[in-house]
């Protein structure tokens, strides 16, 4: 149920375009990269979600601005690197850089590195329903863990991050999940295993758009999809 805040009551709000990274590794059962929203976030306080967030202006200097979106967010977040054979002390390299004041894209250009926007395939679009005030239109990519890195959450953006199975997050009733995470991790719970998940979302020829739509109960507003 959402509070009555997050209703807007005038105009439709413009969707911002925003990118969300499942970040898988293999095993058995496989297992994503989940992390916590702070209690005070904007968006989803305290909920597990997947790294990811809206388009930056700095994203567009790419050819691909959202898949720009993804990678930059991942690693703000996470500590993860999706850049063409980038290792820790790549990963470590770009921190220093942006801490020091550059850019991301500026960044990876003076450490000499490409995003790997290959490594990154979309496999759902959600768009935000109409009525709420705050509105996405927010792509979701699956990447594999670079073996050669490890997760280091930024502090102020993430407080608690997990590995777990889908069939994982699901079930335990201590992870908090917002309507559009459940439903991608029901999306990807039958998988059997990470090659068979990448080769399912590769042969998709059209991503389908989802737009839920809110439903007024005696109970308050909640989510509804068709």
């Amino acid at each position: 149920m959402l509070p009555p805040t997050a209703i807007n009551e005038g105009p439709p709000v413009t969707p911002r375009p925003s990118a969300t990274v499942l970040l898988v590794r293999a095993g058995d059962p496989w297992e994503l990269l989940m992390v916590q929203r702070p209690g005070g976030a904007d968006f989803a306080p305290g909920a597990y979600v997947f790294p990811g967030g809206t388009v930056h202006e700095d994203d567009r200097s790419f050819p691909d601005e959202l898949r720009a979106a993804a990678v930059r967010e991942l690693f703000e977040e996470a500590g993860i690197l999706l850049a063409t054979e980038a290792r820790e002390a790549d990963a470590e390299r770009v921190r220093t850089l942006v801490e020091g004041g550059a850019s991301f894209a500026d960044a990876l250009h003076e450490a000499r590195l490409t995003p790997d926007f290959d490594g990154l395939v979309m496999f759902a679009r959600w768009v935000t329903p109409a009525l709420l005030r705050r509105r996405f239109d927010a792509r979701f990519y699956l990447a594999r863990m670079p073996e050669a890195q490890s997760v280091m959450p930024q502090e102020g953006e993430v407080v608690d991050w997990l590995w777990l199975s889908p069939a994982q997050a699901l079930a335990d009733p201590e992870i908090t999940l917002v309507y559009a995470t459940q439903a991608v991790l029901e999306s990807v719970a039958k998988d059997p295993d990470v090659d068979s998940l990448f080769a399912r979302a590769r042969a998709l020829q059209d991503i389908p758009v989802v737009e839920p739509r809110l439903v007024q109960t005696a109970t308050g507003w909640e989510i509804a999809r068709d």
